[in-house]
């Protein structure tokens, strides 16, 4: 781009100032999810420090461990819900289930270290109302399971689609703590459901 005299126009300082906060941003999220995926209880100087920005920087941008902590569930929840929502849950409710459960785990992995971080810090309403679509999906399917005759019906699809959450984030626990191998957990998390909720 050039001015009228000819010469190359030159970019503001405010719209330089907003690009380098919109990378401070990105850093800083990229950061919160990274480590506290492997340590939910790291301190926002820990985060800082692994973004490479200053402690004033972070806190320019979130006030507060609450709210950099609900930004970056919010984020991780969004992005798994993309990939989520194009999962085939046509056909066989079982093979469905499986192909869910299966694409799902990494994604509960995260938002597991992420949860256990915002326990206590985000409101519980919050957190809950956060996870409706996950949880509406895997009830819907276990609902036209039990209405096609192959999962069981002696218990709500509600209460088993709460159980299958605890599973999963169980087992996300037990990775992080080292009792269960990371390369096994899906296939686990996968029979344990299976177990549960086939006739």
């Amino acid at each position: 781009m050039t001015s009228l005299e000819g010469t190359p126009a030159k970019s503001s300082p405010r719209r330089a100032q907003r690009s380098d906060a919109v990378q401070n941003q990105r850093l800083i999220l990229s950061a919160a999810r990274s480590l506290l995926s492997r340590n939910p209880s790291a301190s926002m100087e820990d985060i800082a420090r692994e973004a490479g920005v200053g402690r004033m920087t972070l806190y320019g941008h979130y006030r507060t461990r609450a709210l950099l902590l609900t930004t970056a569930l919010e984020q991780a929840l969004e992005e798994g819900e993309v990939l989520l929502s194009g999962i085939d849950l046509t056909g066989s409710p079982g093979d469905a289930l499986t192909r869910l459960l299966t694409s799902s785990w990494s994604l509960v992995a995260e938002a597991t270290s992420l949860l256990a971080a915002a326990d206590g810090v985000v409101p519980a309403d919050q957190l809950k109302a956060m996870h409706a679509e996950p949880a509406r999906r895997i009830t819907a399917l276990l609902e036209r399971g039990q209405a096609q005759g192959d999962f069981r019906d002696d218990l709500p699809a509600q209460w088993l689609s709460s159980a299958i959450h605890f599973i999963m984030h169980g087992a996300a626990t037990e990775v992080r703590n080292g009792g269960l191998a990371e390369e096994d957990a899906a296939r686990f998390v996968v029979n344990t459901v299976g177990s549960m909720v086939h006739r």
